[in-house]
């Protein structure tokens, strides 16, 4: 074994500390879905956390991938930056995290800066003409219009969570881009209680899940996974985010 629970919580840590670990209350984006997925063998580990949402800023909705890794995978080459300098300081900032993203909602005329297009009548979603909802239908899942009959985009992601939830996030390709291939997927969360790292109280070595998740990783025992905290991700749960 080259690993323990503490260095596993130690990386998970640090990228807190560096803002590369996920806030879900992030005041740029507006949560949609999220889910966990655990990868170990018995010489490396990793940790995947996916957030799909709508950033305003970057005026598509998108799935980010967190990877945490004791040793990352195929990871960005130097050509991929401006100068050697830049590359090694890359290297060297990210020593067990890398991000990707993914954008299975097409643009498209239906995009009206923060808003649905009036005009528009269907979103693509992976190739999908999926229609738009009516005010009813969002009711159906408790989303609050903020100006109906408009919709916002971030409504709009939120409803698409609720009716296409597995095209929204990663395939298993997508997932596994930072990921050692030697390693297994033990363990895949849709929902859990996600420590507010906002505050710097709540590091993920004090959060009950990421130490279950912890002794999971170094055993390769699912059943050390015994929550006893209420599953905290929905969106409902983190009204801040995307609210800069």
């Amino acid at each position: 074994m080259k690993y323990t629970a503490k260095e596993v919580l130690s990386v998970l840590d640090a990228c807190c500390d560096k803002f590369t670990f996920p806030m879900l209350d992030n005041g740029y984006v507006y949560l949609g879905a999220t889910r966990l997925s655990v990868f170990r063998s018995e010489e490396n580990w990793a940790i995947t956390i996916e957030v799909f949402g709508f950033s305003p800023r970057s005026g598509i909705p998108d799935t980010h991938i967190y990877t945490f890794a004791g040793k990352l995978w195929n990871l960005k080459r130097p050509e991929n930056y401006v100068s050697r300098q830049a590359y090694e300081n890359y290297l060297a900032n990210n020593p067990n995290n890398e991000s990707r993203f993914i954008f299975p909602v097409e643009e498209g005329d239906w995009i009206d800066g923060e808003d649905v297009a009036a005009n528009s009548s269907v979103v693509m979603v992976r190739g999908e003409s999926v229609p738009l909802p009516t005010p009813g239908d969002f009711k159906k899942f408790g989303i609050e219009l903020e100006d109906e009959p408009e919709m916002r985009i971030y409504e709009l992601c939120r409803f698409l969570t609720e009716i296409r939830r597995e095209a929204l996030l990663a395939t298993p390709d997508e997932l596994r881009g930072n990921i050692d291939p030697q390693m297994q997927q033990i363990l895949r969360l849709d929902e859990w209680n996600h420590p507010d790292v906002v505050n710097n109280d709540c590091r993920p070595s004090k959060s009950e899940t990421f130490q279950q998740l912890a002794e999971v990783i170094v055993s390769g025992d699912v059943r050390k996974y015994q929550p006893t905290l209420q599953p905290n991700t929905h969106w409902h749960n983190w009204p801040d985010g995307g609210t800069l």
